[in-house]
């Protein structure tokens, strides 16, 4: 199973447990992020034991070809020495050192292959980490806006669903009540007064048309007075009168 694999199964479980008891997904975000840091961190530490036995492997592989080196010379100097039987044991040892080598030069490359896919890992992690951590504020944003927005349309849909436009539509009927019997408070009296208040403007345009009767009247009287003058004839005086 790769670690990938393995990480996948582990969020995958954590997800829908989560999902089943309805958890708040900005704790979804965050368990996600807290398993991709917990991997990176073993895939680091396996990283490191990997690197470690290599060396080591190495190590010891650099012994053994110095051990078959080393019966070599032994079967060398028993052939200078005419010991036959003891040469050809030596390069038996020889064999079984080159043989143990070779192993360990197979290990050795199998464990470099590891480390590298290791690395591999650990770089593809940590930008899917980086990526996770960016998107993180997003997503916690977005979860925000939709948890407000969702309580919002619930309470619109409660309105229109329950009572209280009713509520409210009786109130306004109440306040405009309200404003009627205070319009009506003073009705007589504005009524009463505005009736002064137009007999009054008749009086007094009465007493305008009177009044410029009176001055025609004047003007007339004025007009017809040297006319009636003239038509009378003078006394005559008698000498009774004189007298």
């Amino acid at each position: 199973m790769g670690i990938f694999t393995r990480l996948r199964d582990i969020v995958n479980s954590n997800l829908n447990a989560m999902l089943d008891k309805a958890e708040d997904p900005e704790k979804l975000i965050r368990l996600m992020i807290q398993e991709m840091e917990d991997t990176l961190v073993e895939i680091r530490a396996s990283c490191a034991d990997t690197m470690a036995n290599e060396k080591k492997v190495q190590r010891t592989r650099e012994a053994v070809i110095a051990n078959a080196q080393q019966w070599e010379q032994r079967a060398q100097l028993a052939v200078n020495r005419g010991r036959e039987d003891l040469a050809r044991e030596a390069l038996m040892e020889k064999r079984r050192y080159t043989e143990r080598a070779e192993k360990l030069k197979n290990e050795s490359t199998q464990l470099s292959l590891l480390i590298e896919q290791y690395q591999a890992d650990i770089l593809q992690l940590e930008n899917k980490l980086t990526a996770a951590r960016e998107k993180q504020r997003i997503l916690v944003q977005r979860h925000i806006h939709a948890h407000n927005k969702k309580r919002s349309e619930m309470d619109i849909r409660r309105m229109e669903t329950s009572d209280t436009i009713l509520r409210f539509e009786q109130f306004e009927n109440r306040i405009e009540r309200m404003e009627a019997e205070a319009d009506l408070v003073n009705y007589g009296r504005n009524q009463i007064l505005e009736e002064e208040i137009t007999c009054l403007e008749s009086d007094e345009e009465l007493e305008k048309e009177l009044q410029d009767l009176k001055a025609a009247a004047a003007r007339t009287v004025e007009k017809g007075e040297p006319a009636k003058r003239s038509t009378k004839a003078p006394r005559k005086q008698t000498a009774g009168t004189n007298r």
